[in-house]
């Protein structure tokens, strides 16, 4: 339940037990990632939106048998999440795979803008991280652009390596074994507020 009245929500105060920081992924699919880094981060706190009642079924599954306790749930659109979440207080959002929305006259409904950007910058602390990754080249250009314009984040990668290689202790998701299955190269893009 987010505050009423424009309020904040306090992310440490979600979990039942006290954590060291506070972690977002937005659109967690089936919620394979989620629940590797909630498993083996079990001192952070996770929160995960997801829309589609498929995928929170198969995350409270995940839940259940591995038994953990530093995750919630969101199970609607992250836009009202970002806006209640305070300043500075995240340290990592990731947003892995999101619906590409191809065609030219559906880009506007694609997740990455530069208002969403804006608020993700907002929200990560200093040297906080966000995590991007697509198999759509165009969708990585997109996300490319309007990062370069949110002067809160900064790329992160040195050589071409770094964003084709998947991102420090990644499980893989399943979409992302669809996409390479069907020949598709993913990209994962990390920014760092700075």
């Amino acid at each position: 339940m987010l505050p009423e009245n424009d309020g904040r929500l306090d992310p440490p105060a979600l979990f039942p037990n006290p954590v060291d920081e506070v972690w977002l992924e937005i659109g967690f699919g089936g919620g394979e990632h989620l629940a590797d880094n909630a498993e083996k981060h079990p001192g952070t706190g996770l929160i995960g939106c997801e829309p589609f009642v498929n995928g929170v079924v198969k995350l409270l599954g995940e839940i259940d048998e591995r038994g953990l306790t530093n995750v919630r749930i969101r199970d609607e659109d992250a836009t009202q999440l970002l806006a209640a979440l305070p300043d500075a207080s995240l340290a990592r959002v990731y947003l892995l795979y999101p619906d590409p929305w191809p065609k030219r006259r559906q880009r506007k409904r694609r997740f990455v803008s530069d208002a969403s950007l804006a608020e993700i910058a907002r929200v990560l602390r200093p040297g906080g991280l966000f995590r991007f990754a697509t198999d759509i080249d165009d969708y990585a250009g997109w996300t490319l652009v309007r990062a370069a314009r949110c002067a809160s984040l900064r790329w992160t990668a040195a050589r071409a390596a770094d964003w084709l290689t998947p991102f420090p202790g990644w499980p893989g998701t399943r979409y992302e074994a669809k996409a390479k299955g069907a020949g598709r190269r993913p990209s994962y893009l990390t920014f760092e507020r700075i």
